[in-house]
């Protein structure tokens, strides 16, 4: 159950740009009052929203921080969830809130990501998300598509044809209808007893050739949809802000546990530090029976754009301390994980 700290730090973005709800400023106020972690994180995000402010806005198109301040805003109104889902309901509202700054003659065919365009961004992720939906029994329709294999096609084929069904299907409709697919299909996701109930998100499915609790196939549908959140961002030129803290640490941890898994308890070990913020992860990926060949320090975000394959690894800020090439070795398998 989500606690009421955890309802608080999920109201800062709207907080630090004063666009709470009628009546949670008299929830959050006296919260922050006693509370060192909220406030700091508080201070911070006010302190960010300064620096944006700048000098007085131009006319003309909304510039860059608005839609940096929509998508906190939106993402701190996502429906209340156990924690294991919250990383993807603010994922889900801060997309929500990209999208909304789009009209029916937006530009939807401006290039994204591989070749897709944004509205087959979206459209992917109706597919992507459908895998989770179909394993929840809530899938109907062209969402649910198989999201296994049954004959032996390997995962990533079965993967890739669900997004070429959604493609071919979604370039037929308008839009908006693909957002409103999503956007329903998400709410659902969200509404599910397995968003809600740690005990049930503790059972296993098997999604995308791995094999993991459901409360982390939630961060895996947060991840990715953050990450095609900030490719449309990028390619649109507005600005989407990195999940917030609580959020980005369970991200991160994730995806260590996923590297350590692809390293292998074989491989010449590698000390990593994820670290920011005043929070770090630190790990040994590899044989745990032989001295660390390399220490690799990353930052959390730097850390999830090399794993979800949009940072170079030859070119991701690092520290690096011991053998150059062991550390490089694994920056590049980090790098090949991705599926996005």
């Amino acid at each position: 159950m989500t606690t009421d700290h955890e309802a608080i730090r999920e109201l800062l973005g709207a907080w630090s740009f004063g666009a709470l709800m009628p009546g949670d400023e008299r929830v959050v106020a006296p919260h922050l009052a006693d509370c060192e972690l909220c406030a700091a994180e508080a201070a911070r995000l006010r302190a960010a929203v300064r620096d944006l402010d700048g000098p007085p806005l131009p006319a003309g198109p909304a510039p860059a921080r608005r839609a940096l301040a929509g998508a906190l805003g939106a993402r701190a109104a996502a429906p209340r969830t156990a924690a294991h889902a919250a990383p993807y309901a603010a994922a889900v509202a801060g997309l929500q809130a990209l999208l909304a700054e789009l009209d029916e003659h937006g530009p939807w065919g401006t290039p994204v990501v591989h070749d897709w365009d944004v509205h087959d961004t979206v459209a992917h992720l109706i597919a992507a998300d459908g895998a989770l939906a179909v394993r929840l029994g809530l899938a109907t329709g062209a969402s649910a598509s198989p999201s296994v294999s049954v004959d032996g096609t390997p995962w990533r084929a079965v993967w890739a044809a669900r997004t070429a069904d959604a493609l071919s299907r979604e370039r037929r409709r308008a839009p908006a209808d693909t957002v409103a697919d999503w956007r329903a299909q998400s709410a659902a996701l969200l509404s599910s007893p397995a968003a809600h109930d740690p005990e049930l998100a503790g059972r296993a499915a098997t999604l995308m050739g791995v094999r993991l609790p459901l409360a982390d196939h939630f961060r895996v549908r947060a991840f990715e949809t953050w990450v095609h959140a900030d490719d449309i961002g990028r390619a649109l030129d507005k600005p989407v802000p990195p999940p917030l803290a609580d959020h980005l640490w369970q991200l991160v941890r994730l995806a260590v546990r996923m590297l350590d898994r692809a390293v292998g308890a074989s491989a010449e070990p590698v000390a990593l530090t994820v670290s920011g913020e005043g929070r770090a992860v630190e790990w040994v990926l590899g044989s745990q029976d032989e001295p660390v060949a390399a220490e690799v320090v990353l930052d959390p975000v730097d850390f999830c754009l090399l794993l979800g394959g949009r940072s170079d690894p030859a070119q991701v800020p690092r520290g690096v301390a011991g053998d150059e090439a062991a550390a490089d070795r694994l920056l590049n398998r980090a790098s090949v994980l991705s599926w996005l």
